[in-house]
């Protein structure tokens, strides 16, 4: 039987027929396929014996009844047989159920089966995606943002010296980004080749009023250099205000103007002297603002603007490339610093009349305050411009469903000294923020919809420059990436109270983070009790200023930036900013010994803040906050205008922007009640809408080199609301009038979406 099986299977596998074509021999031995085209074989066999040509028609198939038997009983045997050998080879042994619990988001099937004599325990079953809700993110960040692991990363990032450029700022930009690396943050640097300004060793700056004479060791980067000789008059902080009053008394052009540090930055200070036609500027600390030992030197900068002054509007990569050329907000005349001991003795010298008793004039040393405008003295600064090469180095966690989105989190690595509060406080949170995120996703199933970026920056002290030249080498493709920036330079500067600069999308997410936060001084309540009985934002929010970090994000990039500070109860500043007392026992003395509870709460405030923009559907930027500032200053412009009562110009048309913007931040908000926000791509077209707010006003009007800080309502220039309303000249307010009406109006256009969803009402 079995032999005649294995004949039949012989035959059908030598068989040269196949389903479609059949392989007939030739008398050479080739072959030639025919196509069978008909069943007639007997009209193919007489074709090919008579010769002629073939016809493709296929011999006839010579097969009996038990041949076809015989192939189906051979294929049912054969799949017989095979069934047989696997289910005896398979059988599983018979084993009971083993109770293994039950775990949260896994499944274990009980099988039905008896226990073996030896236990061997089942495979475990796949884990379930993790789904985490905000109480949980916010529970790991806040286990992993300790005092006790910030005690050690701020002993890490500790440096006696740090100076934009040094071997030491160097040194720890390589561990940075080593250490991100290890985080598999692929990170990069970012390298600049800026000029800074330093003191001539050999040749100090001075000053002579007539017996008192010294050298000075504290300096003013940027500073017009030369040798200055006019009156010495006292002009306390010199704001606007405060020359005001001095020039009713005194002439101020030529002279030389002795300001106390405090209110303003040292760059607005020079700007507004200047603008008086002062020759030169002296600031000292007074102990009314400084409490400390009154021979402690001051440092800065005095450029009117940020990045590197000598590469205005476009990215320092290489100085070579581009000719010559300064920022506008250079000074043209020599400032300097000096000491508090050294402003007693020129004001014991200084003469003239006294200040109105109101006018808040007087400080703290032991001398009369008087305006001066009597004795001669001499100031000398020879400071020298200096080639620098920086590094900003970046790492990123990329998020999952929206990568190319991204917030940015930055801090100052260079100080003037040790930088203690300055920088090393920044760094040490920016890299424990890194940690405790990719540990999130590592170990606690955290999935970011959008991606953070880490960054270190150098050259802060001089003006952002790091900052500033990262963002003018993206100018034209940041802001459809970046949709926030946070500063975590200064957040800790004391212990008692709390205070923040942003732009109005970021205040919800600012209230709603304090009312998620504990208070660090009383963890039995939440940061939001610290504002008391008052408003929140009347307690919280301060305008942001130029000299502030977030600035040139918001101002220059139109990116939604946010600053916060940690502040003792009676003051706003940190009095060793910019000086060799900047250090960690300063700082542990003004955070009443508990600087790593500060530092921790400082760093899980700006976690949840970037956590809730990356984990949400929906950003978290609030369209409708611009409506009562536009408001408020559009106002101010109708009241100017009508103030200057001129026919041909109106305010009317400014109105109808603002009413447009009104109308685009409702229908963002009605869109957003419409739509399913689960729904990615749905969700994602929202966001658009949102991230095109802040950058649509940036003033397309003026140049980025001229007028870099271009925002309608944060920038300064003559384009902004805030200038139009303080306007006299006629030409130059109906002019400035109608170019803030159109970039008001192409932002509300940009902030409807599509094009063709435009219509009269917008």
């Amino acid at each position: 039987m079995m032999d005649r099986m294995r004949l039949m299977f012989n035959g059908v596998v030598k068989s040269e027929r196949y389903s479609r074509f059949t392989l007939q021999p030739t008398e050479d031995g080739g072959r030639h396929a025919e196509v069978k085209l008909s069943d007639d074989a007997t009209d193919d066999a007489t074709d090919m014996e008579a010769g002629g040509s073939p016809t493709f028609r296929p011999a006839p198939l010579q097969r009996n009844r038990w041949t076809l038997f015989y192939i189906a009983l051979v294929t049912v045997l054969v799949f017989v047989f095979g069934f047989l050998i696997g289910f005896a080879s398979h059988r599983p042994s018979q084993v009971e159920p083993v109770n293994c619990g039950t775990t949260t988001g896994m499944t274990t099937p009980t099988t039905g089966m008896t226990t073996p004599k030896k236990e061997t325990p089942p495979p475990a079953a796949p884990a379930q995606k993790v789904q985490l809700d905000w109480n949980d993110i916010t529970q790991l960040l806040t286990m992993k943002l300790t005092s006790q692991t910030f005690e050690k990363t701020l002993t890490e990032f500790a440096l006696p010296s740090r100076s934009a450029g040094s071997k030491d700022d160097m040194n720890q930009a390589d561990h940075i980004f080593d250490e991100f690396k290890k985080l598999e943050m692929e990170p990069w640097n970012d390298v600049h080749y800026v000029k800074l300004q330093t003191p001539d060793s050999k040749a100090p700056n001075h000053v002579v009023c007539g017996s008192v004479e010294f050298n000075t060791a504290g300096y003013l980067a940027y500073s017009a250099t030369g040798k200055v000789q006019g009156k010495l008059v006292y002009g306390n902080y010199g704001r606007p205000e405060d020359l005001e009053v001095v020039k009713k008394n005194i002439e101020l052009n030529s002279s030389v103007l002795l300001l106390r540090a405090g209110k303003i930055s040292f760059a607005e200070q020079v700007a507004n002297a200047a603008k008086k036609g002062v020759a030169a500027v002296l600031i000292y600390p007074d102990p009314q603002d400084y409490s400390y030992v009154a021979d402690t030197v001051l440092y800065g900068h005095v450029h009117l603007g940020s990045g590197d002054p000598y590469t205005p509007g476009f990215p320092s990569f290489n100085h070579t490339q581009f000719p010559p050329t300064q920022s506008s907000g250079l000074p043209k005349i020599p400032a300097q610093t000096i000491t508090a001991n050294n402003a007693a003795a020129l004001l014991k010298k200084i003469g003239g009349p006294a200040p109105d008793a109101s006018s808040g004039f007087k400080g703290k040393l032991d001398v009369s305050y008087n305006l001066g405008g009597i004795e001669d003295i001499t100031v000398e600064v020879n400071n020298m411009l200096v080639d620098r090469e920086i590094h900003n180095v970046f790492g990123v966690i990329k998020g999952f469903i929206d990568p190319d989105r991204y917030i940015v989190l930055g801090a100052q690595r260079d100080a003037w000294g040790e930088g203690y509060a300055k920088a090393t406080v920044g760094t040490s949170i920016l890299m424990e923020l890194a940690r405790a995120v990719h540990k999130m996703i590592e170990e606690d199933g955290f999935r970011p919809r959008r991606s953070i970026v880490f960054a270190s920056w150098s050259a802060g002290e001089y003006g952002s420059v790091g900052a500033t030249e990262w963002l003018e080498a993206h100018m034209s493709s940041i802001d459809k990436n970046v949709f926030t920036y946070i500063s975590l330079d200064g957040v800790v500067m004391g212990r008692g109270s709390f205070i923040a600069s942003a732009s109005p999308l970021l205040y919800s997410l600012l209230e709603r983070t304090m009312k998620e936060v504990k208070n660090p001084v009383n963890s039995r309540v939440m940061m939001y009790n610290m504002t008391g009985n008052d408003p929140w934002e009347t307690k919280v929010m301060r305008p942001m200023m130029m000299d502030d970090p977030a600035y040139p994000f918001l101002a220059f990039a139109g990116i939604p930036s946010v600053s916060f500070h940690f502040i003792s109860s009676n003051s706003e500043l940190y009095m060793y900013y910019g000086t060799n007392l900047d250090n960690r026992d300063n700082f542990s003395y003004q955070t009443n010994h508990r600087s790593g509870e500060m530092v921790a709460a400082a760093a899980q405030f700006a976690g949840q803040m970037a956590l809730r923009l990356v984990h949400d559907h929906l950003l978290s930027l609030d369209v409708s906050s611009y409506k009562r500032l536009l408001t408020k200053t559009v106002k101010g412009v109708s009241n100017q205008v009508k103030q200057l009562s001129q026919k041909d110009v109106s305010a009317t048309w400014l109105f109808s922007a603002r009413g447009s913007f009104v109308r685009a931040a409702d229908s963002i908000a009605n869109a957003i009640k419409n739509t399913d926000l689960s729904d990615d791509e749905a969700c994602r077209i929202l966001n658009s809408r949102i991230m095109r707010i802040e950058h649509t006003l940036l003033s397309p009007y003026v140049s980025p080199v001229k007028t870099p800080f271009r925002h309608l309502l944060f920038g300064r220039g003559p384009h902004t609301l805030a200038s139009i309303a303080e306007t006299a000249n006629v030409t130059e307010l109906h002019t400035q009038l109608a170019l803030a009406t159109w970039n008001l109006q192409g932002c509300a256009n940009a902030m409807v979406g599509n094009i063709w969803d435009l219509d009269n009402q917008i």
